[in-house]
């Protein structure tokens, strides 16, 4: 079994990426940091000697790197079960006075590196007529926030997408999920004086992503929206 993540050497991707490791999956991953990706190689080398790791340093926010990454994962695999398309960027601001540039930024990283990469390894999917795509948005694709700004249009993008995706693929045996996760520990909320329950872990996406994994190939859990217990920041 296959797996593809980008960005998972990192917070909700790497819970994703371990999880899925430890269910004897094979993990292609990208990061924009080549030394993140060797101690992420070393990790899974250690503690799941069985899997095969294929890691490529990536800007996601650049359509030539997805689709060299997307090159490297078909030079070694015939087929994928799961994608997850992780990698994203948050700049807060507001669309009035964040700097010129940051919502194409924002789209670049959140939005475009889903479609390249989804596109580069679409013809794998529809050649099995299998396998489950997963796209990180945020409860900020549905909810408009102080202090959003671009990333939130960035988010809201990504759900529409997503909701393409899955209308086009519906008849094709191809599964595609949105997950919105709410406030997540991670390094964006790195030094923030809140208790450790008042965010999520981001372990409790990555076993979100696998429950809806697990059903039969009739049904399919279009959305997941998970927001911290005393609710979002």
């Amino acid at each position: 079994m296959n797996a593809v993540i980008s960005g998972g050497t990192k917070g909700i991707g790497r819970a994703i990426a371990e999880l899925l490791a430890a269910q004897g999956f094979n993990l292609a991953i990208c990061s924009r940091n080549a030394d993140d990706l060797q101690k992420m190689e070393a990790f899974l080398k250690n503690k799941y000697p069985k899997i095969k790791f294929i890691g490529v340093e990536c800007d996601v926010s650049i359509k030539g790197d997805v689709i060299n990454f997307a090159n490297e994962i078909k030079k070694h695999w015939k087929n994928i079960q799961i994608l997850v398309n992780n990698a994203g960027v948050f700049l807060p601001g507001e669309i009035t006075k964040e700097s010129d540039g940051t919502l194409e930024s924002q789209i670049e990283t959140n939005l475009y590196s889903a479609y390249h990469l989804t596109r580069a390894l679409m013809p794998i999917f529809l050649g099995q007529s299998s396998g489950h795509i997963f796209n990180m948005c945020s409860v900020a694709s549905i909810l408009a926030y102080p202090n959003g700004g671009s990333y939130s249009i960035s988010k809201f993008a990504l759900l529409g997408f997503t909701k393409v995706l899955r209308e086009e693929l519906k008849t094709k045996g191809i599964k595609v999920t949105a997950i919105l996760p709410g406030a997540t520990w991670s390094n964006s909320w790195s030094g923030v004086d809140l208790p450790q329950e008042r965010l999520m872990n981001a372990n409790d996406v990555a076993i979100s992503l696998w429950s809806a994994y697990q059903l039969s190939p009739s049904a399919v859990v279009e959305e997941i929206i998970i927001r911290p217990q005393e609710g979002d920041l």
